[in-house]
């Protein structure tokens, strides 16, 4: 997450630590929407962040939900997170904020985590991030594709992070690029089909989400997970950061409106004509 310091944190995602997520308060003094259970009808998932700690803050739970019911799971980095830690060069930063996002993985049940090495806190949309993950694509033949919300915002007036919104529109792109035989074709070596079986992209805590996942059984796996980047929150410089107040500020808000303890929302786009 760059840039570093809690409070921008927050600000980056439309939060203060006594504010829940945006899609979790009423509008115009209505109460929010009921949310839909996600179809997990599938098998093999693809999680496509901007940075170590974008699922962590969120969306982790879910996923150990998903390998507690023998799902295939993989995490794609796009960056290392090099920028994120104020007081850390970005070469040693690097190599921190991996293993820490390797160990995160590991909480939730994944154990196949790919950095792609594009530079933090300078993403641009475009040809060269939609191959990057299109490769990744072909690689892992997913069902489901995670990723972050990359509207403008998170359903405030604060501005989403220029990495995330590139990342996530990079990721739609690049499902319909991993398909056409055409796009990148010198990808398609050792193997490496195209692959079109990707069914839909979910983004979670979109202000736009429809529908969410219940994690009251894995919420405290999830927060593990965050706990496991220490020196990510260390560097933050804000003491009194609690990962498990943080997270359920929003997985209580969020469970309300899908009828349980504790959920995750997601905005789903689907990638099939006709759907």
């Amino acid at each position: 997450m760059d840039p570093p310091g809690l409070p921008a944190l927050l600000l980056q995602r439309g939060l203060t630590p006594e504010r829940p997520p945006c899609d979790a308060r009423p509008m115009d003094d209505q109460a929010p929407s009921p949310l839909e259970p996600l179809d997990e009808d599938w098998q093999r998932a693809l999680c496509v962040v901007a940075h170590p700690d974008d699922l962590e803050f969120g969306s982790a739970a879910a996923v150990a939900r998903w390998t507690a019911q023998g799902k295939q799971v993989v995490y794609c980095m796009v960056t290392s997170g090099e920028a994120g830690i104020d007081a850390m060069h970005p070469d040693e930063a690097r190599q921190v904020r991996e293993d820490e996002q390797v160990e995160s993985a590991r909480i939730v049940g994944v154990d196949e985590v790919d950095f792609l090495g594009l530079r933090d806190g300078i993403l641009e949309y475009g040809v060269k991030l939609r191959r990057a993950i299109a490769e990744e694509i072909r690689l892992h033949r997913p069902e489901v594709i995670v990723t972050n919300n990359f509207r403008e915002s998170w359903g405030g007036r604060n501005l989403n992070q220029a990495d995330h919104v590139a990342t996530g529109r990079a990721t739609v792109d690049a499902v319909r690029d991993a398909a056409n035989r055409w796009v990148f074709h010198d990808q398609l070596r050792d193997g490496i089909e195209p692959w079109n079986g990707v069914r839909q992209v979910w983004a979670a805590g979109s202000p736009e989400s429809t529908h969410a996942v219940d994690i009251t059984d894995t919420f405290d796996v999830g927060v593990a997970s965050l706990r496991a980047h220490k020196a990510y929150l260390d560097g933050l410089g804000w003491e009194t950061f609690d990962p498990a107040e943080f997270l359920e500020g929003m997985s209580r808000a969020t469970g309300q409106r899908l009828g349980v303890a504790h959920a995750v929302s997601f905005e789903v786009f689907p990638m099939s004509w006709g759907d």
